[in-house]
């Protein structure tokens, strides 16, 4: 073989490939060879060299960070307008309630349609009450973060007149369909619930993610 061929053998057998002769007879050849030896140490020290130098690696920190706090952004805007809708169908659920209640209310008030014979001024006077009731809720519909103020009085209003007409219909003082309009209160009242914690949950401040920094 000749020193090109013992070379470019060697040359395959660094770079891991088959050189295409036997080792031994590669390895007599550059005991023998000072050329061929002087070259195969040469080309030894590039390779460690190649194999041993440092790749440089893109700092893909910041863009992984603004991806991550792009995507919490992302779910946090979807959750708020999820919120937002359900409040809005809330106050308009709302409103109508207090619609309905007041188109029920003021004719007995102003106009006296409806009133009962027997007791003319109770009557008068529930439909002051209904109005004074329908004019809160028109309120939280209109201002729904003050919705919570009235849940109270709804709830009471509800449970009063729950137990009020269970105690009658077991008397046998009234009877079931005169007071399933009653659980227009108890429907009132939850919706009034719901729409004071839905408001709560959009006005509740949103924590600002704390991103760690490079020191």
């Amino acid at each position: 073989m000749t020193c090109d061929d013992v070379r470019a053998a060697l040359s395959a057998r660094l770079d891991g490939e088959d050189p295409g002769a036997p080792p031994a007879t590669l390895d007599a050849h550059t005991s023998g060879c000072p050329g061929c030896r002087s070259w195969l140490a040469r080309a030894e020290q590039v390779t460690r060299l190649v194999r041993v130098q440092a790749v440089a690696v893109p700092d893909l920190t910041a863009p992984v960070l603004a991806a991550v706090a792009a995507d919490a952004d992302a779910a946090r805007a979807a959750a708020t307008a999820a919120v937002r809708a359900r409040r809005q169908v809330l106050r308009v659920a709302v409103g109508v309630a207090a619609v309905a209640q007041l188109a029920v209310a003021l004719p007995i008030l102003l106009a006296g349609l409806g009133v009962g014979v027997v007791d003319p001024h109770t009557s008068r006077e529930m439909a002051s009450f209904d109005v004074a009731l329908a004019v809160g809720f028109a309120l939280a519909a209109y201002r729904p973060e003050r919705a919570q103020a009235f849940v109270p009085v709804a709830f009471v209003l509800a449970v009063c007149l729950a137990g009020t007409s269970a105690v009658d219909i077991a008397n046998s003082t009234t009877a079931l369909v005169h007071e399933i309009g009653h659980l227009a209160a108890v429907v009132q009242a939850g919706l009034l619930w719901a729409l004071g914690r839905t408001t709560r949950q959009v006005d509740r401040p949103m924590s600002t993610p704390v991103m760690a920094g490079r020191g």
